[in-house]
């Protein structure tokens, strides 16, 4: 989702890895998918934030 808000194009060559080592992760810890997406949540924020600010100084 991210990726389409600031039109940066996914790869998903290792797509497959990915979503493994989320599912093994998640068979260790249930928990860790909220502490993961959390922490995502943050980048997000951080990220549009900066986006937000490159954006108004282009304008100037």
């Amino acid at each position: 989702m991210l990726c389409a808000q600031i039109g940066v194009e996914p790869e998903f060559d290792q797509s497959a890895a990915y979503v493994g080592g989320w599912l093994e992760a998640m068979k260790e810890d249930s928990r860790t998918i909220f502490r993961a997406a959390s922490e995502a949540q943050k980048a997000v924020d951080y990220i549009m934030a900066r986006t937000a600010q490159a954006d108004r100084m282009a304008a100037e």
